[in-house]
């Protein structure tokens, strides 16, 4: 290979990586001091000169020597016999230089295409270093790219000419990804050891995304005058966002929404339909989760810092229970989530409203379990049943199955003939027996509960269950819904109404009481 056409190869790949010049010089001579080193053994600095001009693509290899006398050479790579520089130059006289130049021909043939494969490693090494480098200044800032490739368990988008993966847990799952969409996330982590070359992840399920989104469409966050102070989300369902307004002229949440809500819908379409609360922060503990489980009004909030995680027992009117604890569960959760305190929601009890309380089933249900319900606030059978069997497990530790029994049995209590002769001992006892067996399994079936609770009882059956639970009143009005937050949707861009399942219970339906102070 002539050296025109190495040299020239060499360019090209650099162009080609968006290398720049001082850098190609260093790696050339890098190169070439490889082949050097391997042809004559040693790499003098001194011995061995290297002159590239990266501009127009000229460079030379100087070997230069001392001149000794002859039979006195002692190192062939840094010294010449005085007969050998008179061949040269006649000029030549001890212990003068003498500089020859090394043309790349003379390393041959397979020297060359080593250095051109190292040449190009370097190149890899140093595209890897920059990518770790460029996108490790970017970690927890939006990118924007083309998806060129989905599979089953990522998204590939291209970014800069650089590969970003997508994880399937770090998508909303209401999203759908087609190829040549441009696709906006958050990079979250720069693997360097991911293989060839370092895997950039970007997501769009953490929370730092929607602070990105708001920042983009909020001048007051991007300048500083509004702080968001937590975010946390239920990706695709539900979010929660605390802000706080360093100018008293400033209105935090409605800067957020902007006019009939055009900047909280931008960033609602992008989160795919996601609905987001914005909160006003306080130092307030006690105010403050009043505020975070918006829509509700909670009358009382009572803090217990010496649990681990603390705990606090909000009081709300009858008629929001539903509507503090939200579609499965999703508005407790993202309070809790947002004040640090398992939050306890509690009925507010009318002297005269009929409710059982929980230590009336302690013969069905054993006391381990009974002490359980009352940690989470549950004390009475509508305290119970305000809650989806899936909630009540989660919330307990104990299995769906016991959860579900343990429903069955509170609905079993409200909804039997007060007239009727029944036989509630020999059931409660069977239920005994179900729930003590095992906390981790119940092999039991409840429906003999139901079955020994009287001819003239009314059955309790899944279908009905199911039915209860679909069951729910009127809205509350979101013009009183909440008076410190707004919770905002891409489809009506108002103030966000309990839905059928956060609705409150029909009048006929049993509601959660908590024991009277």
């Amino acid at each position: 290979m002539q050296s025109t056409v190495l040299v020239s190869s060499f360019a090209e790949i650099a162009r080609e990586k968006d290398i720049d010049r001082d850098t190609l010089q260093v790696i050339i001579e890098d190169v070439f001091r490889a082949m050097i080193k391997k042809r004559y053994g040693a790499d003098d600095p001194e011995a061995f000169q290297i002159i590239f001009n990266p501009d127009n693509g000229d460079y030379q290899i100087l070997h230069v020597r001392e001149v000794v006398e002859d039979y006195d050479l002692e190192d062939p790579v840094t010294q010449i016999e005085w007969a050998d520089a008179v061949a040269i130059d006649e000029e030549y006289d001890i212990e003068d230089e003498v500089a020859v130049q090394i043309q790349i021909e003379d390393f041959g043939r397979r020297a060359v295409q080593a250095a051109l494969q190292t040449f190009r490693q370097r190149i890899r090494d140093i595209e890897k270093e920059n990518i770790y480098r460029e996108y490790s200044e970017l970690i927890d800032e939006i990118v924007v790219g083309e998806i060129y490739q989905t599979r089953r368990r990522e998204v590939l988008v291209l970014h800069n000419k650089t590969e970003l993966v997508l994880p399937r847990p770090e998508q909303i799952q209401k999203d759908r990804y087609r190829k040549g969409d441009m696709l906006r996330a958050v990079v979250l982590d720069v693997d360097r050891d991911a293989g060839s070359s370092p895997q950039v992840i970007i997501s769009r399920v953490a929370p730092v995304f929607i602070e990105r989104l708001f920042e983009l469409e909020v001048p007051e966050i991007y300048d500083g005058i509004i702080e968001i102070k937590k975010i946390v989300r239920l990706p695709g369902e539900r979010a929660k966002m605390a802000v706080i307004s360093h100018d008293d002229r400033v209105d935090p949440v409605g800067a957020c929404v902007g006019v009939k809500g055009s900047r909280i819908h931008a960033v609602v379409r992008e989160l795919g339909g996601e609905n987001i609360d914005v909160v006003p922060w306080t130092n307030d503990t006690i105010e403050f989760i009043k505020r975070s489980l918006a829509p509700a009004k909670p009358i009382a909030v009572e803090l217990n810092d010496d649990l681990d995680p603390p705990r606090a027992r909000v009081t709300v009117p009858a008629d929001e229970v539903s509507m503090a604890i939200g579609r499965g569960g999703q508005n407790i959760r993202l309070a809790s989530m947002l004040t640090g305190y398992e939050l306890d929601v509690y009925r507010d009890i009318k002297s005269d409203e009929e409710d059982v309380d929980i230590d009336e089933f302690s013969d069905a249900i054993p006391p381990e379990i009974i002490q359980r319900l009352k940690d989470i606030g549950c004390d009475t059978a509508k305290a119970v049943l305000e809650l989806q069997p899936s909630e009540l497990a989660r919330r307990t530790e104990l299995t769906e199955e016991q959860a579900q029994k343990i429903t069955w049995l509170m609905e079993a209590e409200f909804e039997r003939d007060p007239e009727a002769e029944v036989d509630a001992a020999g059931a409660r006892a069977e239920t005994l027996a179900d729930l003590a067996t095992d906390d981790a399994t119940v092999d039991a079936d409840l429906e003999a509960t139901s079955d020994d609770l009287g001819a003239d009882a009314d059955e309790v059956t899944d279908d009905e269950i199911v039915a209860e639970g679909d069951a729910s009143s009127s809205a509350a009005d979101p013009d009183d819904a909440a008076d410190d937050a707004e919770t905002f949707t891409e489809a009506d861009g108002q103030e966000d109404e309990p839905s059928e399942a956060e609705a409150s219970e029909d009048a006929d339906e049993p509601v959660t009481d908590p024991p009277s102070a």
